[in-house]
Parts: structure tokens; C-alpha cells; sequence
């Protein structure tokens, strides 16, 4: 690599973590563009106010002539337009790990935060916590914290606090990305089943974890959920130091005397009492683990306590997107049976006595197979009443191995609640906006755009 490459060129730049990064080097004066196959908000809308050219499609002429550094997004394979004219170029390309490892990691604190749920907002409150404490930190965050404003900062600070996704680095490295963050501090919130299209089973998905916690220095930390069987089976052999954290007995930070309102929660972790303005107990894990973690690096209780209380967020987290004619129209990220649940289970504390209505778009390389054909009634039935839309690309997965959205809403019929399958967001808007009353809330649960489902409903209703 030259020693000072100055223009970079991202494939895949919609990623939020892809989108971060560029955004972050176009801050510090590089010349930045990209390209993506979907560019929607509000990364899209992020990355324009950043000055970054971003180009529709994948055309090989996209990449510039001057280009330095091509980064390569985990989504790109073999025939696409731009990866070909890298490979034939003969172009310098990494992985976005490989950046972030090579250029900005070595030699600091880094805290890792990872898990199968939780991780954005875990290491938004982490990166909080370590801002309002003075250190400064650095971080790169799958998501944009309210408080923070951007999801990275790649700045000089001797900590930097990550977000580490057990899914693939690219289509040249099918490690886990988490494998290249040298963390010093590891935060492991829980392990399950998903991404179907790289793990073949828990076994894989456990496998790429002990890969992570076996590079973890003896003199750094594990901050484990001592309530998940996964996450202790997997740390047995760890050499790092290790704390448990849960509501368990055997866990070192036990989680004790939670309470919720419809505004925040509150809990005691070991001695030290804490609340958050979030609302639902994996909001309390996700917190007590990011105070454990940062107590390891001596922020004392009371700026942990009161970086908590004012955190506000991640966007696409719980987030009320309008309200129309009395009706709240919310937007989740969550697309994991588990998160689906522990987020319908935290509307219902939030807005307690109103009616909940759920619309979830199949969109995931694992939801859109058949793995949760089960699970999800059973989480998308804690709402008041459900719609689900059509398998997002469809044709991408064989009939068999696909999900049946319409077996999933007669299961949920079958339970007493209203569930319709519709085609598209159209077809849903249409559907559902007769059926709402004042204070209903309607969540959206989608890890994409969803043809802006959210601005559809909420125009139909004003109007």
C-alpha cells in the first residue's frame, strides 16, 4: 500500500458499517466515492451530507482511475462488474477488517463488543460511557447512536470501541470479521443460530467465538452473559480474565431489582444502582455489560451512571418514526426471532394498554430460508395483530429451502390474532390503515428499506 493513500473507493458503501468508515475517512480529507446495488435511508442521506459520490449499480467504470485503495464489502462475489475490474486491474483491495485492523487497531484498546443481539446498541452505550468519561475513544458502530451523531470515529485515541459481527469478512477471507479486531476487551452478549447462508448449524457459529475469545490477551477481559449456556460453553478454555454478567446466581455482576416505566428502566448491578431511557431487558443486559466493560478501564460509577441516563438511542432501534390520526409508526431493525420478541415485549412496557400491531418483511440471508419457520409465530404473536410481506428476493433461494410467509400467519391465526400475508408495502399500507384506531402503534421490522413502508403509512393515514 502506498504510504499515504489518499482516494478510496467503497464497494458495498450502503453497509452501515461501510458507510461509517468512508465517512469518516471523507472527514478527514480523503477522496471518498462508492457504489451499492440498494441505496436508501437514511445511510444514503448521511453519506450525501458527507460529500461521498455514491453511484447506483455496479459498472466497472465506478471505480476511478486514481484509486489507491478499493475496500471490498462483505456482500460482493465473484462476476460482479466492479470486483472484475478489481481483480483485473490488478488494483490494491481489502477487506473492510483488514483496513481497520491494518490502519487504525494495532497498538490500542480495543473494545470489542459482540453477540448475536444487542451489539449496536451495547457498543453505542460502551462508546458513550467512554466519551462522557473523557477518554476520547474511537469507535465503529453498526448503526448511528443519537448521542454520538455518526457511527465512526477513527480518531488517535488509545481506545476504540467496535462492533464485532460474527459474519464473514469477504468473499477472499470467509472468517468471522470479529477475528480481525485485536480486542484487548471482549464483550460476548449471547450466541444463537442465524445467518444461515455462512453457518451450516449453533456448532459453526460457536466455532468462529472460541476462534475470537482464543486471541483475547491474558491481560485483557472477557465480559461474558453468564445467563447464556452458548456463551460459557464456548469461554471454558478462555486465558483471559472473565466476568460473568446476568441475572443468575452464579453470575460475578448479578442484574437485580428491575423496573420498568413507560419512559426508561431501572436495575442494581452488584452494589451500584443504575437507569437507562431505554425500555425492555435486553436494554438492561445490553447496559450492565457496557458498565462492566467500562469499569475495567477505572470510569467510575457515577460518570457510567449518568452516561446511561442520558443515552438516547440507536436509529432504527425502537424508533417512532411519525404519528398520523393517533397511530405511532415505529421503526426496528430487529429481524432475529429473539430480537423480534424482547422488542415487542419492550413496546408493550412502553406503551402500556395500547393496541401493537407487528409488520415484518422476510429480508435476512437467514429469515427469508425456512430455519424460523417455527420461532417466528411464536415471537410475531405477542403482538395484537401481525402482517408479514413476501420473501425479499426471492428467486435468490430455492422453493424448498424458503421461507412460507402464509404458514407463518395462518400459525398466528391459529393463536387468536389477526395475521394477513400481503405481497408489498403497498398491499400492507392499504390493508392495515382501515384497521387502525388512535393510539395504536404500528412496528415496522425490517433490515432495510421496506419501499419506505413507514412514510407510506403514515401519508395514508394523514391523508
Amino acid at each position: 500500500m502506498k504510504e499515504a493513500p489518499r482516494n478510496f473507493h467503497f464497494l458495498g458503501i450502503s453497509g452501515t458499517a461501510m458507510g461509517a468508515v468512508a465517512a469518516e475517512l471523507r472527514e478527514r480529507g480523503f477522496s471518498v466515492t462508492g457504489s451499492d446495488e440498494d441505496v436508501y435511508p437514511p445511510i444514503s442521506i448521511f453519506l450525501e451530507k458527507k460529500g461521498i459520490s455514491l453511484k447506483e449499480g455496479y459498472r466497472a467504470e465506478n471505480i476511478p482511475a486514481d484509486v489507491d485503495v478499493v475496500v471490498v464489502g462483505n456482500a460482493m462475489k465473484r462476476g460482479n462488474p466492479e470486483v472484475e475490474a478489481v481483480l483485473n486491474r490488478k488494483l490494491f483491495y481489502l477487506s473492510l477488517p483488514e483496513v481497520l485492523k491494518n490502519y487504525f487497531l494495532r497498538g490500542r484498546h480495543n473494545l470489542v463488543v459482540t453477540g448475536t443481539h444487542g451489539k449496536t446498541t451495547t457498543t453505542g452505550l460502551l462508546a458513550w460511557i467512554m466519551e462522557k468519561a473523557g477518554r476520547k475513544p474511537g469507535y465503529l458502530i453498526g448503526g448511528i447512536p443519537k448521542n454520538l451523531g455518526q457511527g465512526a470515529r477513527l480518531n488517535h485515541s488509545k481506545y476504540f470501541v467496535i462492533e464485532g459481527d460474527e459474519y464473514d469478512t469477504a468473499f477472499f477471507d470467509k472468517r468471522s470479521k470479529f477475528i480481525h479486531y485485536l480486542p484487548e476487551l471482549l464483550i460476548v452478549n449471547n450466541i444463537e443460530f442465524d445467518h444461515a447462508d455462512i453457518f451450516d448449524d449453533i456448532e459453526e457459529v460457536k466455532l468462529s467465538f472460541r476462534r475470537l475469545l482464543n486471541i483475547v490477551p491474558q491481560n485483557g477481559m472477557v465480559v461474558l452473559n453468564g445467563d447464556d449456556r452458548n456463551c460459557v460453553e464456548v469461554a471454558k478454555d478462555c486465558l483471559a480474565q472473565l466476568i460473568e454478567v446476568g441475572f443468575s446466581e452464579n453470575c460475578a455482576q448479578r442484574i437485580r431489582d428491575v423496573a420498568y416505566s413507560s419512559t426508561g428502566s431501572r436495575f442494581k448491578l452488584g452494589d451500584d444502582n443504575f437507569e437507562i431511557a431505554l425500555v425492555g431487558e435486553f436494554n438492561v443486559r445490553n447496559a450492565a455489560m457496557a458498565a462492566t466493560a467500562a469499569r475495567f478501564y477505572d470510569v467510575p460509577k457515577a460518570k457510567i451512571g449518568n452516561a446511561l441516563k442520558s443515552f438516547s438511542g440507536i436509529a432504527r432501534r425502537q424508533e417512532v418514526r411519525g404519528e398520523a390520526r393517533g397511530v405511532k409508526v415505529i421503526d426496528d431493525f430487529g429481524h432475529h426471532p429473539t430480537a423480534i420478541a424482547q422488542t415487542l415485549q419492550a413496546l408493550r412496557h412502553r406503551f402500556a394498554g395500547h393496541r401493537l400491531w407487528a409488520i415484518f418483511e422476510p429480508r435476512s440471508n437467514t429469515t427469508r430460508r425456512a430455519v424460523f419457520q417455527r420461532q417466528l409465530p411464536e415471537a410475531l404473536q405477542l403482538a395484537d395483530g401481525v402482517f408479514i410481506a413476501q420473501v425479499a428476493k426471492l428467486e435468490q433461494i430455492p422453493e424448498e429451502e424458503r421461507l412460507k410467509p402464509e404458514a407463518v400467519v395462518d400459525a398466528i391465526a391459529n393463536s387468536g390474532r389477526p395475521a394477513f400475508y400481503e405481497e408489498n408495502a403497498d398491499a400492507i399500507v392499504d390493508r392495515i390503515v382501515p384497521m387502525l384506531r388512535p393510539k395504536d402503534v404500528v412496528v415496522v421490522f425490517s433490515n432495510g428499506g421496506f419501499d419506505n413502508i413507514h412514510e407510506k403509512l403514515l401519508k395514508k393515514l394523514q391523508d
